[in-house]
């Protein structure tokens, strides 16, 4: 009876007194606190181990049946981004958290010293209307921002992509050339090599100033720069980090009061491991 009033109905039926409902609620609270207390005992006699189990299927560098993709050492990908097929990433690139390469029905290629930043988005198309095939071709030293979409198109080097900006099948930027922030590039849409467009559709807005072209080329090489941290704190074994966040708690800064409140006597500076 007990059961059948606990499994048929949450609240207590004619078959079934008050007394019974709480039951219920007891026997049911009580299990799921049973449960809550063997998991975080399983967490201590696991250690620190239990922290890197499986959640989900996510996998930052992802097979899709025989393509596979190809990086080298010096090539950052966050371990939140995916690259998923047939990709190639020359050295020194980066792929930034929340973004996806998806080289499913065609190809992608990315070159050397290239960022694509936060939540891009890089597809491709089997061919367009005419049968031509479209990968998504993207140079050297070309800088994408913050969730730009790329779609089966080719980005040369020395370029610059504006965040949120949109480019379509077929399209094309040429070296040096610059896509303004949130503009889209049509279809088969080229822009040319020392020139600025912006809007929805993109137009010719002007041409680059010098000091322009070379923010392009600062840029590349920031994030360049800016990706080997990243992968080196990426790269860290877990015991490490659990060992820097110890040291940071105890080295961390608090004012004289709290610490005499706790009677806690810190050193006057401390040295994180390199």
């Amino acid at each position: 009876l007990l059961l059948t009033c606990s499994f048929n109905s949450r609240e207590p039926s004619g078959d079934c007194s008050p007394e019974f409902g709480n039951m219920n609620t007891m026997l049911g609270s009580m299990l799921r606190e049973t449960g809550q207390a063997l998991d975080r005992l399983g967490c201590r006699i696991i250690g620190n181990s239990a922290f890197k189990e499986q959640l989900n299927r996510h996998r930052t560098v992802m097979n899709l049946g025989e393509k596979i993709p190809g990086m080298t050492s010096s090539t950052f990908v966050a371990p939140s981004a995916s690259v998923i097929g047939d990709v190639k990433i020359g050295a020194g690139s980066s792929i930034w958290y929340g973004t996806i390469l998806r080289g499913d029905v065609n190809s992608i290629s990315i070159g050397e010293n290239t960022n694509l930043q936060d939540g891009c988005v890089v597809h491709v198309a089997k061919h367009n209307v005419g049968g031509v095939k479209l990968p998504t071709i993207v140079g050297n030293s070309v800088t994408v921002g913050h969730g730009a979409m790329l779609h089966a198109c080719t980005v040369e080097d020395m370029a610059f992509v504006g965040m949120g900006a949109t480019l379509l099948d077929g399209s094309k930027v040429e070296k040096g050339a610059m896509v303004a922030a949130g503009a889209l590039v049509t279809a088969g849409t080229t822009v040319p090599s020392g020139q600025i467009w912006a809007g929805n559709p993109a137009k010719f807005l002007r041409n680059l100033t010098t000091e322009e072209t070379s923010f392009i080329s600062k840029s590349a090489d920031n994030y360049a720069a800016l990706a080997v941290t990243h992968l080196k704190e990426n790269s860290k074994p877990w015991e490490q980090v659990i060992e820097e966040k110890a040291m940071r708690k105890q080295h961390r800064e608090r004012s004289e009061d709290y610490d005499s409140h706790l009677g806690i006597s810190r050193p006057a500076s401390a040295a994180i491991p390199a």
